[in-house]
Protein backbone atom coordinates (compact mmCIF):
# COMPACT_ATOMS: atom_id res chain seq x y z
CA UNK A 1 0.00 0.00 0.00
CA UNK A 2 1.28 3.46 -0.94
CA UNK A 3 0.34 5.54 2.10
CA UNK A 4 -1.40 8.92 1.92
CA UNK A 5 0.95 10.30 4.61
CA UNK A 6 4.14 9.19 6.32
CA UNK A 7 6.12 11.35 8.78
CA UNK A 8 9.88 11.25 8.20
CA UNK A 9 11.43 10.82 11.64
CA UNK A 10 15.13 10.06 11.30
CA UNK A 11 18.18 9.65 13.52
CA UNK A 12 18.61 13.41 14.05
CA UNK A 13 15.21 13.71 15.72
CA UNK A 14 15.75 10.56 17.79
CA UNK A 15 19.18 11.68 19.03
CA UNK A 16 17.91 15.16 19.93
CA UNK A 17 15.01 13.68 21.90
CA UNK A 18 17.40 11.32 23.68
CA UNK A 19 19.54 14.31 24.63
CA UNK A 20 16.52 16.07 26.13
CA UNK A 21 15.41 12.93 27.94
CA UNK A 22 18.88 12.42 29.40
CA UNK A 23 19.00 16.04 30.57
CA UNK A 24 15.83 15.65 32.63
CA UNK A 25 14.54 18.99 31.31
CA UNK A 26 11.62 17.52 29.40
CA UNK A 27 8.92 20.15 30.04
CA UNK A 28 8.78 23.59 28.42
CA UNK A 29 12.17 25.29 28.58
CA UNK A 30 15.20 26.45 26.61
CA UNK A 31 14.66 24.01 23.73
CA UNK A 32 11.18 25.45 23.20
CA UNK A 33 12.63 28.97 23.18
CA UNK A 34 15.22 27.89 20.61
CA UNK A 35 12.50 26.38 18.41
CA UNK A 36 10.40 29.54 18.65
CA UNK A 37 13.35 31.70 17.63
CA UNK A 38 14.30 29.49 14.67
CA UNK A 39 10.71 29.18 13.45
CA UNK A 40 10.14 32.95 13.61
CA UNK A 41 13.33 33.50 11.62
CA UNK A 42 12.31 30.95 9.01
CA UNK A 43 8.85 32.50 8.61
CA UNK A 44 10.27 36.04 8.61
CA UNK A 45 8.21 37.36 11.51
CA UNK A 46 9.24 38.99 14.78
CA UNK A 47 7.70 36.68 17.36
CA UNK A 48 6.72 33.03 17.76
CA UNK A 49 5.08 31.16 20.63
CA UNK A 50 5.09 27.36 20.64
CA UNK A 51 1.92 25.59 21.80
CA UNK A 52 0.64 22.10 22.49
CA UNK A 53 -1.30 21.89 19.20
CA UNK A 54 -2.45 23.88 16.20
CA UNK A 55 -5.86 24.10 17.84
CA UNK A 56 -4.52 25.66 21.04
CA UNK A 57 -2.52 28.11 18.92
CA UNK A 58 -5.74 29.14 17.15
CA UNK A 59 -7.62 29.45 20.43
CA UNK A 60 -4.86 31.62 21.90
CA UNK A 61 -4.87 33.81 18.77
CA UNK A 62 -8.62 34.39 19.07
CA UNK A 63 -8.30 35.35 22.74
CA UNK A 64 -5.30 37.62 22.17
CA UNK A 65 -7.03 39.39 19.27
CA UNK A 66 -9.76 40.36 21.76
CA UNK A 67 -12.52 38.61 19.83
CA UNK A 68 -15.43 38.74 22.27
CA UNK A 69 -18.66 36.77 22.73
CA UNK A 70 -21.05 37.70 19.94
CA UNK A 71 -18.35 39.05 17.62
CA UNK A 72 -18.84 37.91 14.03
CA UNK A 73 -15.85 36.43 12.21
CA UNK A 74 -15.88 35.38 8.55
CA UNK A 75 -14.22 32.05 7.85
CA UNK A 76 -14.36 29.07 5.50
CA UNK A 77 -16.57 26.00 5.89
CA UNK A 78 -14.13 23.86 3.90
CA UNK A 79 -11.53 23.08 6.55
CA UNK A 80 -10.96 21.04 9.69
CA UNK A 81 -13.32 21.77 12.59
CA UNK A 82 -10.60 23.39 14.73
CA UNK A 83 -10.71 26.55 12.62
CA UNK A 84 -14.27 27.55 13.43
CA UNK A 85 -14.29 25.78 16.80
CA UNK A 86 -11.61 28.21 17.99
CA UNK A 87 -14.21 30.96 17.56
CA UNK A 88 -16.93 29.02 19.34
CA UNK A 89 -14.60 28.43 22.31
CA UNK A 90 -14.85 32.20 22.95
CA UNK A 91 -18.56 32.35 22.03
CA UNK A 92 -17.81 34.31 18.87
CA UNK A 93 -19.99 33.75 15.80
CA UNK A 94 -18.46 32.09 12.70
CA UNK A 95 -19.90 33.48 9.47
CA UNK A 96 -19.18 31.11 6.59
CA UNK A 97 -18.15 32.45 3.19
CA UNK A 98 -18.08 30.17 0.16
CA UNK A 99 -14.91 28.88 -1.50
CA UNK A 100 -13.22 29.21 -4.86
CA UNK A 101 -14.01 26.02 -6.85
CA UNK A 102 -10.50 25.93 -8.32
CA UNK A 103 -8.24 26.71 -5.34
CA UNK A 104 -10.60 25.45 -2.58
CA UNK A 105 -9.64 28.51 -0.53
CA UNK A 106 -12.05 31.13 0.77
CA UNK A 107 -13.52 33.20 -2.08
CA UNK A 108 -12.87 36.96 -1.68
CA UNK A 109 -16.01 37.79 -3.66
CA UNK A 110 -18.12 35.77 -1.20
CA UNK A 111 -16.34 37.49 1.68
CA UNK A 112 -17.07 40.89 0.19
CA UNK A 113 -20.74 40.08 -0.30
CA UNK A 114 -21.03 39.16 3.38
CA UNK A 115 -19.27 42.39 4.36
CA UNK A 116 -21.64 44.44 2.22
CA UNK A 117 -24.61 42.83 3.94
CA UNK A 118 -23.21 42.93 7.49
CA UNK A 119 -21.75 46.04 9.08
CA UNK A 120 -20.74 44.27 12.29
CA UNK A 121 -18.06 41.83 11.10
CA UNK A 122 -14.99 42.11 13.34
CA UNK A 123 -12.45 39.74 11.82
CA UNK A 124 -11.49 37.38 9.05
CA UNK A 125 -10.06 33.93 9.82
CA UNK A 126 -8.65 32.39 6.64
CA UNK A 127 -7.12 28.99 5.91
CA UNK A 128 -4.32 28.45 3.39
CA UNK A 129 -5.72 25.05 2.50
CA UNK A 130 -3.68 22.03 1.37
CA UNK A 131 -0.53 24.21 1.20
CA UNK A 132 -1.87 26.81 -1.26
CA UNK A 133 -1.99 30.49 -0.21
CA UNK A 134 -5.27 32.34 -0.32
CA UNK A 135 -5.74 35.32 -2.66
CA UNK A 136 -4.01 37.75 -0.31
CA UNK A 137 -4.16 40.80 -2.59
CA UNK A 138 -7.94 40.83 -2.56
CA UNK A 139 -8.29 39.71 1.05
CA UNK A 140 -5.90 42.39 2.30
CA UNK A 141 -7.87 44.99 0.35
CA UNK A 142 -11.01 43.86 2.15
CA UNK A 143 -9.41 43.87 5.60
CA UNK A 144 -8.26 47.46 5.06
CA UNK A 145 -11.52 48.64 3.49
CA UNK A 146 -13.69 47.18 6.25
CA UNK A 147 -11.18 47.58 9.12
CA UNK A 148 -11.00 43.86 9.92
CA UNK A 149 -8.60 41.88 12.05
CA UNK A 150 -6.95 39.09 10.05
CA UNK A 151 -5.92 35.72 11.53
CA UNK A 152 -4.25 33.17 9.25
CA UNK A 153 -4.67 29.44 9.82
CA UNK A 154 -1.47 28.07 8.26
CA UNK A 155 -1.79 24.55 9.65
CA UNK A 156 -1.17 23.08 6.18
CA UNK A 157 1.10 25.68 4.61
CA UNK A 158 4.56 25.61 6.21
CA UNK A 159 6.79 27.59 3.84
CA UNK A 160 4.10 28.57 1.33
CA UNK A 161 4.41 32.05 -0.19
CA UNK A 162 2.21 34.64 -1.87
CA UNK A 163 4.05 37.18 -4.04
CA UNK A 164 7.25 35.94 -2.35
CA UNK A 165 5.86 36.82 1.10
CA UNK A 166 5.60 33.93 3.54
CA UNK A 167 2.04 33.07 4.51
CA UNK A 168 1.52 33.71 8.19
CA UNK A 169 3.10 37.16 7.97
CA UNK A 170 0.05 39.05 6.64
CA UNK A 171 -2.34 39.14 9.61
CA UNK A 172 -2.23 40.21 13.23
CA UNK A 173 -1.57 36.57 14.07
CA UNK A 174 -1.08 33.25 12.32
CA UNK A 175 -1.02 29.68 13.53
CA UNK A 176 0.67 26.44 12.49
CA UNK A 177 0.13 22.78 13.30
CA UNK A 178 2.83 20.15 13.70
CA UNK A 179 0.57 17.10 13.61
CA UNK A 180 2.34 14.02 12.11
CA UNK A 181 0.74 14.40 8.66
CA UNK A 182 1.90 18.01 8.24
CA UNK A 183 4.86 19.22 6.15
CA UNK A 184 6.91 19.09 9.36
CA UNK A 185 5.98 17.55 12.70
CA UNK A 186 6.63 17.57 16.43
CA UNK A 187 4.22 14.68 17.05
CA UNK A 188 1.56 17.06 18.33
CA UNK A 189 2.21 20.76 18.66
CA UNK A 190 1.58 24.17 17.19
CA UNK A 191 3.01 27.66 16.79
CA UNK A 192 1.55 31.15 16.88
CA UNK A 193 3.32 33.90 14.93
CA UNK A 194 2.91 37.67 15.10
CA UNK A 195 4.71 40.92 14.41
CA UNK A 196 2.73 42.64 17.17
CA UNK A 197 4.69 42.83 20.43
CA UNK A 198 1.61 43.52 22.56
CA UNK A 199 -0.20 40.49 21.17
CA UNK A 200 2.94 38.40 21.66
CA UNK A 201 3.02 39.29 25.35
CA UNK A 202 -0.67 38.44 25.70
CA UNK A 203 -0.18 35.04 24.12
CA UNK A 204 2.79 34.25 26.33
CA UNK A 205 0.48 34.68 29.32
CA UNK A 206 -2.53 32.92 27.77
CA UNK A 207 -0.63 29.69 27.12
CA UNK A 208 0.93 29.67 30.59
CA UNK A 209 -2.01 29.96 33.02
CA UNK A 210 -2.23 33.74 32.60
CA UNK A 211 1.26 34.29 34.02
CA UNK A 212 3.72 36.92 32.82
CA UNK A 213 5.74 36.26 35.97
CA UNK A 214 5.86 33.04 37.98
CA UNK A 215 2.81 32.76 40.27
CA UNK A 216 1.53 36.20 39.21
CA UNK A 217 -1.70 35.50 37.31
CA UNK A 218 -2.88 38.65 35.55
CA UNK A 219 -5.61 37.03 33.42
CA UNK A 220 -7.41 33.78 32.76
CA UNK A 221 -5.01 31.43 31.03
CA UNK A 222 -4.52 27.84 29.98
CA UNK A 223 -1.80 25.21 29.86
CA UNK A 224 -1.11 25.34 26.11
CA UNK A 225 2.67 24.96 26.46
CA UNK A 226 4.89 22.84 24.20
CA UNK A 227 7.39 20.42 25.76
CA UNK A 228 11.13 20.40 25.17
CA UNK A 229 10.70 16.90 23.74
CA UNK A 230 8.36 18.15 21.01
CA UNK A 231 10.55 21.20 20.36
CA UNK A 232 13.61 18.96 19.91
CA UNK A 233 11.79 17.12 17.13
CA UNK A 234 10.66 20.45 15.68
CA UNK A 235 14.16 21.91 15.55
CA UNK A 236 15.42 18.95 13.52
CA UNK A 237 12.34 18.91 11.28
CA UNK A 238 12.66 22.64 10.58
CA UNK A 239 16.19 22.06 9.25
CA UNK A 240 14.67 19.64 6.72
CA UNK A 241 11.54 21.61 5.83
CA UNK A 242 12.96 23.08 2.62
CA UNK A 243 14.00 19.62 1.48
CA UNK A 244 10.64 18.12 2.42
CA UNK A 245 8.77 20.87 0.57
CA UNK A 246 11.00 20.59 -2.49
CA UNK A 247 10.22 16.87 -2.69
CA UNK A 248 6.49 17.53 -2.34
CA UNK A 249 6.66 20.13 -5.10
CA UNK A 250 8.65 17.75 -7.32
CA UNK A 251 6.14 14.95 -6.75
CA UNK A 252 3.25 17.31 -7.50
CA UNK A 253 4.95 18.50 -10.68
CA UNK A 254 5.24 14.91 -11.88
CA UNK A 255 1.53 14.37 -11.30
CA UNK A 256 0.58 17.60 -13.04
CA UNK A 257 2.67 16.69 -16.07
CA UNK A 258 1.83 12.99 -16.26
CA UNK A 259 -1.74 12.49 -15.07
CA UNK A 260 -3.84 12.75 -18.20
CA UNK A 261 -7.40 11.67 -17.62
CA UNK A 262 -10.41 13.64 -18.83
CA UNK A 263 -12.50 12.74 -15.78
CA UNK A 264 -9.86 14.06 -13.35
CA UNK A 265 -9.39 17.78 -12.56
CA UNK A 266 -5.89 18.56 -11.31
CA UNK A 267 -5.05 21.29 -8.75
CA UNK A 268 -4.95 24.94 -9.83
CA UNK A 269 -1.98 27.04 -8.72
CA UNK A 270 -2.06 30.82 -9.38
CA UNK A 271 1.25 32.14 -10.76
CA UNK A 272 1.98 34.31 -7.73
CA UNK A 273 1.66 31.40 -5.27
CA UNK A 274 4.20 28.93 -3.94
CA UNK A 275 2.16 25.80 -3.19
CA UNK A 276 3.86 23.44 -0.71
CA UNK A 277 1.43 20.55 -1.30
CA UNK A 278 0.44 19.41 2.13
CA UNK A 279 -2.05 17.59 -0.07
CA UNK A 280 -2.31 17.06 -3.82
CA UNK A 281 -6.06 17.26 -4.18
CA UNK A 282 -7.92 16.39 -7.35
CA UNK A 283 -11.59 16.50 -8.30
CA UNK A 284 -13.52 13.54 -9.68
CA UNK A 285 -17.25 13.21 -10.33
CA UNK A 286 -17.89 9.59 -9.26
CA UNK A 287 -15.74 9.58 -6.13
CA UNK A 288 -16.88 6.25 -4.73
CA UNK A 289 -15.98 4.44 -7.94
CA UNK A 290 -12.63 6.26 -8.10
CA UNK A 291 -11.54 5.44 -4.55
CA UNK A 292 -12.50 1.81 -5.10
CA UNK A 293 -10.15 1.88 -8.10
CA UNK A 294 -7.35 3.30 -5.93
CA UNK A 295 -7.91 0.74 -3.19
CA UNK A 296 -7.88 -2.12 -5.70
CA UNK A 297 -4.40 -1.04 -6.81
CA UNK A 298 -2.96 -0.35 -3.35
CA UNK A 299 -3.03 3.45 -3.51
CA UNK A 300 -3.79 5.31 -0.31
CA UNK A 301 -5.98 8.40 -0.42
CA UNK A 302 -7.65 10.99 1.76
CA UNK A 303 -10.98 12.78 1.54
CA UNK A 304 -10.54 16.22 3.12
CA UNK A 305 -13.25 17.33 3.88
CA UNK A 306 -16.37 15.25 3.10
CA UNK A 307 -18.73 17.40 5.18
CA UNK A 308 -18.34 21.21 5.28
CA UNK A 309 -18.40 22.70 8.76
CA UNK A 310 -21.78 24.36 8.26
CA UNK A 311 -23.23 20.93 7.41
CA UNK A 312 -21.78 19.21 10.48
CA UNK A 313 -24.42 18.06 13.00
CA UNK A 314 -23.24 20.39 15.75
CA UNK A 315 -23.23 23.43 13.47
CA UNK A 316 -26.64 22.69 11.98
CA UNK A 317 -27.94 22.52 15.57
CA UNK A 318 -26.62 26.06 15.96
CA UNK A 319 -28.69 27.12 12.95
CA UNK A 320 -26.15 27.03 10.13
CA UNK A 321 -27.36 26.21 6.62
CA UNK A 322 -24.90 24.53 4.23
CA UNK A 323 -27.00 25.64 1.24
CA UNK A 324 -25.60 29.13 1.84
CA UNK A 325 -22.21 27.88 0.59
CA UNK A 326 -23.16 25.77 -2.45
CA UNK A 327 -19.66 25.55 -3.91
CA UNK A 328 -18.24 24.15 -0.68
CA UNK A 329 -21.04 21.58 -0.64
CA UNK A 330 -20.32 20.59 -4.25
CA UNK A 331 -16.54 20.40 -3.84
CA UNK A 332 -16.82 18.34 -0.65
CA UNK A 333 -18.37 15.56 -2.75
CA UNK A 334 -15.69 15.63 -5.46
CA UNK A 335 -12.27 15.99 -3.81
CA UNK A 336 -9.75 13.20 -3.31
CA UNK A 337 -6.18 13.69 -2.10
CA UNK A 338 -3.49 11.36 -3.42
CA UNK A 339 -0.04 10.61 -1.90
CA UNK A 340 2.45 13.45 -2.39
CA UNK A 341 4.60 13.26 0.76
CA UNK A 342 8.43 13.26 0.62
CA UNK A 343 8.81 9.61 1.67
CA UNK A 344 7.44 8.44 -1.70
CA UNK A 345 9.84 6.79 -4.13
CA UNK A 346 10.01 7.55 -7.83
CA UNK A 347 8.34 4.20 -8.45
CA UNK A 348 5.53 5.10 -6.05
CA UNK A 349 4.82 8.36 -7.88
CA UNK A 350 4.88 6.66 -11.25
CA UNK A 351 2.50 3.95 -10.06
CA UNK A 352 0.01 6.48 -8.66
CA UNK A 353 -0.05 8.40 -11.95
CA UNK A 354 -0.35 5.21 -13.99
CA UNK A 355 -3.24 3.88 -11.88
CA UNK A 356 -5.10 7.19 -12.19
CA UNK A 357 -4.52 7.32 -15.93
CA UNK A 358 -6.14 3.89 -16.29
CA UNK A 359 -9.25 4.91 -14.39
CA UNK A 360 -12.37 5.09 -16.54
Amino acid sequence: MIQIAKPMIEKEEILHVQKIMNSGMIASGKTVLDFEKKFAEYMEVNYAIATSSGTTALHAAVIAAAIQPGDKVITTPFTFAATANSLLFEKAVPVFADIDPNTFNIDPSSVEQILKNNSDIKALLIVHLFGLPCNMDKLMELTKKYNLLLIEDCAQSHGAKYNNQTVGSFGIASTYSFYPTKNMTTGEGGMLLTNNKSLYKKVQAIINHGQQERYIHTQLGYNFRMTNIAAAIGLEQLKKLNTFNAKRIKNAKYYSENIKNDVITLPTVPKNCKHVYHQYTIKVKNREKFINHLEKHGIGFGIYYPIPLNAQPYYTQLGYNPLETPIAMKISNEVVSIPVHPALSKEDIQKVAEVINHYE
